[in-house]
């Protein structure tokens, strides 16, 4: 795998430099600031060289801000890859909408639309020599009020998913929730994820500021030999 470098705003998004692209993943809101030195995305996406490739999972007020449409690259036009529950006010240029199971082929880069176990879609990116999956809101999500019905619901639709995953793609990074308001239920997504896929380097995230879980679920899944990427702080920087 050909080295990265991945910025963490907060919440779910990510800002991933490849050899030749940046992709932003599920912008929200910028953080407040901190006394560290702090992470510019604007700055970052305005002045890159690189292409840029901004991704939206779903329409949650969480992981799609309709800003990212505003937004200005210097050097090159922005291409938007958006989930296709996303309600856009007329047409927006270099935008491609995609639904479960649609592939979109841009030239150097491929993309696959997985399932999600809420709304919108999981994006597998291939690109650089490198795998990316972002699982956008695809968890196992067990809440502990959960009637037998809905827990076999639950279980039976995300475990699916990842089986459709798994028999078609290594995946280098996976950028998956870790979504502490789940309780004792906090890690099953993530640990059955690590344990079927096996991706090289796997990075939490929906977690808010509860950065306790980044080591937690490091420990939990070395098992598995994945290696997980602990964030500390928002507006983090990760070079793997």
């Amino acid at each position: 795998m050909k080295s990265l470098k991945i910025f963490y705003i907060y919440h779910s998004c990510f800002v991933v430099e490849t050899e030749k692209h940046l992709l932003v993943f599920d912008y929200y809101k910028t953080p407040l600031k901190t006394d560290i030195d702090d992470i510019s995305l604007i700055d970052i996406v305005s002045k890159s060289l690189k292409k840029v490739m901004v991704f939206s999972s779903h329409g949650h007020y969480d992981h799609f801000n309709k800003d990212i449409l505003n937004w200005k690259n210097e050097n090159h036009e922005l291409t938007y890859i958006l989930s296709s529950d996303i309600l856009l006010d007329g047409d927006i240029k270099n935008c491609y909408q995609i639904s479960e199971g649609e592939n979109l082929n841009l030239g150097d880069m491929t993309i696959k639309a997985y399932g999600s176990s809420d709304l919108g879609v999981s994006f597998l990116v291939e690109v650089d020599e490198v795998k990316i999956f972002h699982a956008g809101d695809l968890n196992w999500w067990y809440w502990k009020d959960d009637t037998e019905a809905e827990e076999k619901y639950m279980r039976e639709l995300y475990t699916g998913i990842v089986e459709k995953i798994r028999v078609n793609k290594e995946i280098d990074v996976a950028f998956f929730p870790v979504d502490p308001r789940l309780e004792e239920f906090c890690y099953l997504g993530s640990e059955y994820f690590a344990e079927n896929i096996k991706p090289k380097f796997m990075i939490p995230m929906h977690f808010d500021e509860n950065f306790y879980v980044s080591t937690e679920l490091k420990n939990r899944v070395k098992k598995y030999d994945v290696d997980v990427i602990e964030i500390f702080r928002t507006n983090f920087f990760i070079e793997i």
